[in-house]
């Protein structure tokens, strides 16, 4: 893309545990005639365990990524491999609840992954008590405040025991109080007994310092740095290395 200086990538971190995720030199275009290129180039591995954050200012790649990962946007040149039997599940800023209770949204994507309705309604069950919304079984969702609903789809995604969590911009709609509330329940998640792999877009900084335990910085597509969360918000890296994202941390790029 024109205008921009030609800066060599961080090299991917030294990857220890099986992979989820490896992309080799991967590509997407988007818009009429792929004229928009929203991911270039990107070479990357995610293990199994890690909490990896994607920063980056509006437009830079993030929840195109994301998409990618979980298979919802195909790239035009590149590989992405996971392993084949992999189970994900993918939450977004303002989740899809249907016309149903708050029981039943999470006891039908269980019936239709091939649970016996009776079971899926008691597996729902277990899984709203997992985040506290036992009592708000039979709400209609679409009737629930914002903070619900995302705890919720929490819940639904929860209830289909997932390796992996691919999360864009899962707090940035809610208030305050939601916000403590679904992070907790998110670093709870990555962090207890399931310890799945995290993988998540955010502009809150101190959130990303809170949940991450690595953090790739994209831009125009690209990713410019990939470094441990303590790297990326301490020591010169950045500074020295690439100006753009230690303004961004600074908060001079929105």
């Amino acid at each position: 893309m024109s205008g921009l200086p030609h800066v060599a990538p961080w090299p991917a971190l030294n990857v220890q545990a099986p992979a989820c995720f490896d992309l080799r030199d991967v590509e997407v275009r988007l818009g009429p005639a792929g004229r928009l290129a929203a991911l270039s180039d990107v070479t990357l591995q995610i293990a199994s365990g890690e909490r990896v954050a994607l920063v980056g200012a509006n437009g830079s790649g993030k929840s195109t990524l994301l998409r990618t990962l979980h298979g919802l946007q195909r790239a035009q040149a590149g590989t992405l491999s996971k392993p084949a039997h992999q189970r994900e599940a993918m939450l977004f800023q303002r989740p899809h609840m249907l016309r149903l209770s708050a029981q039943n949204n999470i006891a039908l994507s269980l019936w239709l992954q091939g649970v016996p309705w009776a079971q899926a309604r008691e597996r729902a069950l277990l899984a709203l008590a997992r985040v506290d919304m036992q009592d708000l079984a039979g709400r209609n969702a679409r009737a629930l405040s914002g903070g619900q609903q995302q705890r919720l789809a929490l819940a639904r995604a929860w209830a289909l025991m997932p390796d992996v969590w691919l999360l864009d911009e899962p707090t940035a709609s809610l208030d305050p109080h939601a916000k403590r509330e679904v992070e907790a329940l998110i670093d709870a998640f990555a962090s207890g007994p399931e310890a799945m792999t995290l993988v998540f877009a955010s502009h809150n900084l101190g959130q990303v310092k809170r949940l991450a335990s690595r953090v790739i910085y994209l831009e125009h597509g690209r990713v410019l740095a990939d470094l441990p969360v303590e790297d990326f918000f301490s020591g010169p890296l950045l500074q020295q290395q690439y100006p753009a994202a230690h303004f961004f941390v600074k908060g001079e790029l929105v």
